[in-house]
């Protein structure tokens, strides 16, 4: 299945990418990396993958989250995996990617704590 994302705010500050299908190497990985430099661009530096969509994910989109890690920690922002399950989730751990990108079973509970991201002048969050 070709990759699908789609971005929903969460609360302010902090945006959920939802993804679905599978992400390999070349366009798929450029697309992911594209997605958060655009978010990057646009202030929203506290980013969620939600996984929950996605089958499978080979080496090549291992480095495109590692470097969509480093982009969001170099803006002081923050990357969270969300929704992550069976083989995917194992291929997280056996890349030991959950010790450096936290991993959380759904995007709610990847939201929890998450500091509300450059809220523009006289914005106010709403709980």
């Amino acid at each position: 299945m070709i990759l699908q994302m789609t971005k929903r705010q969460f609360k302010p500050g902090v945006t959920v990418v939802e993804m679905k299908g599978s992400i390999h190497c070349g366009p798929d990985c450029r697309r992911v990396e594209h997605e958060v430099d655009a978010l990057i661009q646009a202030g929203q530096i506290h980013v969620i993958f939600d996984m929950s969509g996605l089958t499978h994910i080979d080496s090549a989109a291992i480095g495109s989250i590692v470097r969509c890690f480093s982009s969001l920690k170099k803006a002081s922002g923050e990357l969270r995996l969300a929704g992550a399950r069976g083989m995917l989730e194992g291929t997280l751990k056996l890349t030991k990617i959950d010790r450096v990108i936290p991993l959380f079973p759904t995007a709610t509970d990847a939201a929890v704590n998450f500091p509300a991201g450059n809220l523009p002048s006289g914005s106010v969050p709403t709980a």
